[in-house]
């Protein structure tokens, strides 16, 4: 974002019909809101938060997932103004609009030295919602959750756990409203074809407090947190606090065989591989997406198409990738299927390549072109439509199980026996790592190591 900080924020392109509430809901859930000055015959508007460091954190967010109203993209930035002075007479209705915000938002707020309040709050104006899943055939990530929730609006935090022998999530919206079209319209569905049911209801917790990012838990609004591996994923006090709640959740709603919700993956061979790579049937989201990604950020001294090739390839088969010739720090990488594309964003975007923090979006273009024969594009073109390095070939392979955000520990396969323990440590310290530990282990026929790096 461009500017100075400031902690008074310039939005820009917004829908002509877009609401006061919904501007003010883009920035609770880093702070209190202080002001608000629409400019409706511009499409724009101005949002004042308390403090600076508040508009630091939205504005870091909002750079890494670009926020939508009303299915629009929106642009938001630092203001040359440092605080937002606004005549009252004319900004009436927007200021009548921010109180009532700001005394729900007072009433929602954690008590001090807590991580959850249970202040008086009924459980339908909770932005938290409590999930379980029902017959659960097929696994469900955290990814999943958070891929069918962000139809519904900005997904803030989800901790996932199991209680009772049942996978059970709390997921935690910047707005109550979202909360609630989420759950009148997931209530019941099947996320797979005839299992994986959501029961869905509102929890009594307003504010969730994440210690750590990993595959069972994850603050969208902190990527600075640790893995924390090994940790437990529910705190100890939102643990304690959550048992008190009595369920307003129904029995277990019985899937029916065959039936088909507007979630669900059509067949249930599918749906094994489908589910171990995080993929969902959700409407705008499936095999027929969007296979073309934008990555930007890319630190153009090092990045080629092999390198975006090869990490992207850990989540989907790479057909083409361009780097692009006026622009060299950003690229077009063309997926298999629109899956995929949605694969690759959801665990790359915000991640560290050659020291700079990329940024994934869907692209507007729908294929990668290939330069025009007898052109030199000086490499920044390749084609790997072909390449025996594709890793999802084959429908319902073990790979399909091992996706995973990057992480410090590597999993090497297919290791020949003759090369020794020396030979991999050399490999991997000519990269510029450092190997801190590593594990050789027999598999039936196979060897594989374990490699952590700090």
């Amino acid at each position: 974002m461009d500017g100075a900080p400031s902690r008074v924020l310039h939005i820009r392109k917004l829908p002509g019909e877009v609401t006061e509430t919904e501007v003010i809901a883009l920035g609770l859930p880093f702070g209190k809101v202080t002001n608000i000055l629409m400019l409706k015959g511009k499409n724009q508007a101005f949002l004042e938060l308390a403090t600076e460091e508040a508009a630091i954190t939205m504005v870091n967010y909002y750079s890494a997932v670009t926020p939508h109203l009303r299915n629009q993209p929106i642009y938001i930035q630092y203001s040359n103004h440092k605080e937002l002075k606004t005549d009252n007479t004319l900004n009436q209705r927007a200021q009548a609009v921010l109180q009532a915000v700001t005394a729900v938002q007072a009433t929602n707020a954690p008590i001090s030295g807590t991580t959850v309040s249970e202040s008086a709050v009924t459980p339908a104006q909770s932005p938290v919602l409590r999930i379980i899943i029902d017959n659960m055939y097929y696994p469900v990530t955290l990814d999943v959750l958070h891929q069918i929730f962000s139809k519904f609006g900005a997904v803030l935090k989800i901790i996932t756990f199991t209680k009772n022998n049942q996978f059970q999530a709390l997921l935690q919206y910047g707005d109550p409203v979202n909360a609630q079209q989420a759950k009148l319209a997931l209530d019941g569905q099947n996320i797979y074809n005839a299992c994986c049911t959501l029961r869905i209801d509102f929890s009594k917790l307003v504010n969730l407090n994440v210690k750590y990012n990993n595959d069972k838990s994850r603050d969208y609004t902190r990527p600075d947190l640790p893995s924390g591996d090994g940790q437990p994923a529910l705190d100890p006090a939102i643990a304690a606090a959550f048992a008190k709640e009595t369920s307003l959740l129904g029995l277990p709603v019985a899937a029916v065989p065959g039936a088909l919700s507007p979630l669900a993956i059509p067949n249930a061979a599918a749906a094994a591989a489908a589910a171990a790579a995080g993929r969902v049937g959700m409407p705008g989201v499936s095999a027929g997406g969007n296979t073309v990604l934008l990555v930007s950020n890319l630190n153009e001294e090092m990045v080629t198409p092999q390198s975006l090739f090869t990490l992207f390839g850990v989540y989907g088969d790479v057909q083409r990738v361009k780097i692009l010739y006026n622009k060299k720090d950003s690229a077009l990488i063309q997926m298999a299927d629109g899956n995929q594309s949605q694969l690759a964003m959801s665990h790359l975007n915000g991640q560290k390549m050659y020291g700079k923090i990329i940024r994934v979006t869907l692209s507007k273009h729908q294929t990668v072109q290939l330069p025009r024969e007898g052109l030199d594009d000086q490499g920044l073109t390749k084609d790997f439509g072909n390449s025996p390095l594709h890793r999802f070939k084959k429908p319902g392979s073990k790979n399909f199980q091992n996706i995973f955000p990057p992480s410090a520990t590597l999993h090497l396969s297919n290791i020949p026996p003759s090369v020794a323990e020396e030979d991999l440590r050399t490999l991997f310290a000519n990269t510029g790592g450092t190997v801190k530990a590593f594990k050789f282990f027999k598999e039936i026929t196979r060897w594989h190591f374990f490699r952590c790096q700090q």
